[in-house]
């Protein structure tokens, strides 16, 4: 875990970001390069399926164990839809790479109901996870992000992407750009694509990425990059355009790479 060093304000050094909330963080040297409403609470959306995966994983659950989708996976909250049918199995694995790649949500739902004391268990161990990491303006309530009860703030999603990089499931599950199910009850196969469109460029280095979406929170991206041999984690909150996120991931990546950093002041 790193120790934030430093500061920056909004704008600084020409960058001028539009989602409500953001932060950089040079991660080699564990210093902000640039903060807006750092500390502002809000809701995280699907950014909570990152705190899902390690709790899964620090479980040791075997994930070869195959898990039903069920009725009480069904999203009654927001009424999102989902190609994973009630009755479907799939493994814990492949479940794990469904919520983290396509941020699918009754994938996430199952991994929560079938931890050992069911989703009330879960939710304490998220919550207990948050403190451990010094999340300490974080609370979880689902496994999905669905709820609008969870919520975080940018400096401590920076702490969270910052753990989940020490998982080589989260990496690759996070930033696989397509991936195949086959379901083996009815012989069919269903085709998932990565939630942000990034993983997909060639122009992009992305060590671990996270969408997230709902009306209450806008749009939201969380992601660990190399940008010109510099890593750094980025979170991005509270997008209200389409493209909102994308465009201020880019602006971002442009700033480091003309050398606008070197502006910022500590």
């Amino acid at each position: 875990m790193f120790a934030f060093a430093g500061g920056a304000f909004a704008q600084s050094g020409g960058l001028n970001l539009r989602s409500q909330a953001a932060l950089i963080l040079d991660t080699q040297h564990g210093r902000i390069l640039y903060t807006k409403n750092p500390d502002t609470v809000m809701p995280i959306a699907s950014i909570t399926k990152l705190m899902t995966a390690i709790v899964v994983l620090d479980a040791k659950l075997p994930l070869g164990e195959e898990i039903m989708i069920e009725a009480a996976d069904i999203d009654v909250l927001k009424n999102t839809r989902s190609r994973l049918r009630v009755g479907a199995s799939l493994t814990r694995q492949e479940l794990l790479r469904l919520a983290l790649m396509s941020s699918e949500n009754r994938a996430a739902a199952a991994l929560g109901r079938a931890y050992p004391g069911g989703i009330r268990a879960f939710v304490v161990a998220m919550n207990d996870k948050a403190f451990e990491l010094g999340m300490g303006n974080s609370y979880f309530v689902d496994s999905t992000g669905l709820n609008r009860a969870n919520v975080s703030t940018a400096r401590d999603l920076a702490k969270l992407v910052d753990a989940a990089e020490d998982y080589h499931i989260i990496r690759e599950f996070s930033t696989t750009t397509a991936h195949a199910v086959e379901f083996e009850d009815d012989d069919r196969s269903l085709r998932f694509t990565n939630s942000n469109r990034l993983v997909h460029s060639g122009s992009w280095n992305i060590g671990i990425s996270k969408t997230g979406f709902l009306s209450e929170a806008g749009r939201c991206l969380v992601m660990e990059a190399k940008i010109s041999g510099r890593p750094v984690i980025i979170v991005l909150l509270d997008s209200a355009g389409k493209n909102t996120r994308i465009g201020d991931a880019n602006r971002i990546k442009k700033w480091m790479e003309t050398g606008l950093t070197r502006k910022v002041r500590g």
